[in-house]
């Protein structure tokens, strides 16, 4: 007897579905050979499952470069406007360093104008230059299983953003004049929160290795150092392997935060009728 051809194999697993030494003892016993539905179903249902993981890869492959493409074309898009809003950042902060002189020789009182500086200087609407303090805080690298080389899936080291507002917190309470994050000038109105896994100081994104840096008093960073907040994160560093440093700086320099909207309030006017508006 041939064998079968090695294209036919499946025509023939479908022709004979019993194994050959199972017919042979059915008929030693005279008995009819059970039915190959079970078989049947079995090999049915394997091909079926292979056509389906077959089409499914099939689609995950061609779909593949149009979603890379829009992946890309979404980051460049971001990073293009990222570049676009520093632009104009420091494009503001130009015309606000000209207004600034523009206005101090328009004042005949030169204690006007001392006093107008110190009042941006407190609300952060100017540049500042002095000593200070420079706060330094980064993730912790993620866990990694010695055994089997897979990254966790959550990381306890990870930097957040009520981390980085108790540093300023800490830092205003040991007199800090001026304070920024990442170079994110801090004032009255500022916020610090979380946006879809990124931390974002008044919208705008920051990433780590975080640098909080404030002017203040000399002994600004001998007395933070010995803070509440800072014994804390030294423990963060021991129990999760967050980095965390404070360093004295000289001749800190700050930017200017960008000039927070005005609002004005307006008297409303009269009715016709003399009575009160509504």
């Amino acid at each position: 007897m041939t064998s079968p051809r090695r294209d036919d194999l499946l025509g023939e697993l479908f022709r004979n579905p019993l194994d050959p030494g199972y017919a042979a003892a059915a008929a030693r016993r005279g008995g009819a050979a059970p039915p190959p539905s079970g078989r049947w179903l079995t090999a049915a249902a394997t091909l079926a499952i292979g056509f389906l993981f077959a089409v499914a890869y099939h689609q995950v492959v061609a779909a593949a470069p149009s979603t890379t493409k829009a992946r890309d074309d979404l980051v460049a898009d971001v990073r293009s406007r990222q570049r676009t809003a520093d632009d104009l950042q420091r494009r503001a902060a130009e015309l606000r360093a000209q207004v600034d002189q523009a206005r101090d020789a328009a004042l005949a009182d030169g204690d006007n104008a001392s006093r107008l500086r110190n009042l941006a200087a407190g609300t952060g609407t100017s540049k500042v230059t002095g000593d200070g303090v420079a706060v330094r805080v980064v993730d912790a690298p993620a866990q990694v299983d010695p055994v089997t080389g897979r990254t966790a899936d959550e990381n306890l080291g990870l930097v957040l953003d009520r981390d980085l507002q108790d540093i300023t917190n800490g830092l205003w309470q040991n007199g800090a004049e001026a304070v920024a994050v990442n170079g994110q000038r801090l004032t009255a109105t500022s916020t610090i929160r979380t946006a879809g896994g990124v931390i974002l100081v008044d919208f705008r994104p920051v990433t780590s290795p975080y640098e909080v840096t404030a002017i203040g008093p000399p002994d600004i960073a001998d007395t933070f150092g010995r803070s509440v907040t800072a014994k804390r994160f030294k423990r963060y560093v021991d129990e999760y392997r967050m980095q965390f440093s404070v360093k004295k700086r000289t001749k800190l320099t700050l930017a200017a935060a960008a000039e927070p909207p005005l609002r004005y309030a307006r008297t409303p006017s009269p009715s016709p009728s003399g009575g009160p508006t509504r």
